[in-house]
């Protein structure tokens, strides 16, 4: 028997849909399986925008017709995200790893911008990363005393789903 030539198209498996909250904020991206699940276990509805796109999933007892947009009919009240704790881990992510000072990337600390001794707190808004040259110019002094400038303010993380929500909008205008 001969057999048919491939075509170009990708799997239907291997296609992603964005999960909007009951009041629509784009919240993540999925894979199609995860949404079929969600889909058919009541969790979730499909949205019908102008542009979406939609694939039909078939199996023996049903056929699923799957938009690239599901809403969440369901909140898990349980599932908050929290603020992570200000810890070294987290303040060199937040500052994508380099000195907030100069830029640099190596033999990377943290430093109080107001420090500890002049009352200074470990909190998000008071701590980032500086490079061990940076942090012994800096010493026990305000940045302003030292004649250095923070590249970034420091603040605490924002919560993954508004990341999401303004790379997701970021991206419609930018295709429209």
């Amino acid at each position: 028997m001969p057999t048919q030539p491939e075509t170009q198209q990708p799997h239907i498996l291997q296609n992603s849909v964005v999960v909007f909250s009951r009041n629509y904020l784009p919240l993540t991206r999925i894979n199609i399986k995860r949404a079929i699940v969600l889909l058919v276990t009541g969790q979730a509805e499909s949205l019908h925008f102008g542009t979406s796109k939609q694939w039909e999933v078939r199996s023996p007892s049903i056929i699923l017709q799957v938009s690239e947009h599901i809403s969440l009919t369901t909140a898990n009240p349980q599932r908050h995200w929290q603020v992570p704790p200000v810890n070294r881990r987290e303040v060199l992510k937040r500052d994508k790893h380099t000195c907030q000072y100069c830029g640099s990337s190596k033999r990377l600390t943290l430093d109080h911008v107001i420090p500890r001794c002049q009352g200074g707190q470990h909190r998000w808004d008071n701590v980032v990363t500086a490079c061990e040259r940076c942090n012994q110019i800096k010493g026990d002094r305000l940045p302003h005393e030292a004649g250095m400038i923070l590249k970034n303010q420091p603040k605490a993380p924002i919560h993954p789903a508004v990341i999401f929500a303004e790379q997701f909008w970021n991206a419609q205008q930018t295709s429209e």
